[in-house]
């Protein structure tokens, strides 16, 4: 009997999947279970690499929860990542008249092209003081998996 008839979960696998990323708590931050399955090829971005790597080895059809130490999943929080950003910066990267609270997630444009997100901590007179780190960084979070098909 060959071992052919389950595909196993490999560095490169295109894979359909669901998956959902909880706190320890139970709070859900992201699920699929409740629509259509994901569909992506591991080493290309599309999940962060610690949770590929608890992919890594899983035979077709197995369903696993794996619980992941603060700071596995999304990196550790980084205090060089909280920074202060002029008023007339924060003007240049909004909608016309758009106002801003504390606690928003506020995309900004790369110098390079692309955009990256920061939360936004406080807003002075002149200044507003953003955390640009992953919102899940320095958390222990649950990471759920149904592998539905290895290609």
């Amino acid at each position: 009997m060959s071992n052919l008839s389950h595909s196993v979960v490999a560095k490169n696998s295109y894979l359909t999947l669901h998956y959902r990323i909880t706190s320890l708590d139970g709070t859900s931050i992201i699920s699929t279970f409740e629509e259509r399955p994901a569909t992506l090829q591991l080493g290309t971005g599309q999940l962060a690499p610690p949770l590929e790597e608890c992919l890594i080895g899983l035979p077709e059809g197995t369903y696993k929860a794996f619980e992941l130490p603060p700071g596995t999943a999304f990196g550790l929080r980084n205090p060089d990542l909280i920074q202060r950003v002029s008023r007339d910066l924060l003007s240049e990267q909004s909608q016309t008249g758009e106002e801003y609270a504390v606690g928003d997630l506020v995309e900004f444009n790369a110098p390079g092209g692309g955009r990256f997100a920061g939360v936004l901590r406080e807003l002075g007179a002149d200044y507003a003081l953003f955390d640009f780190n992953h919102p899940l960084a320095g958390q222990a979070v649950k990471f759920e998996v149904k592998i539905i098909g290895v290609l």
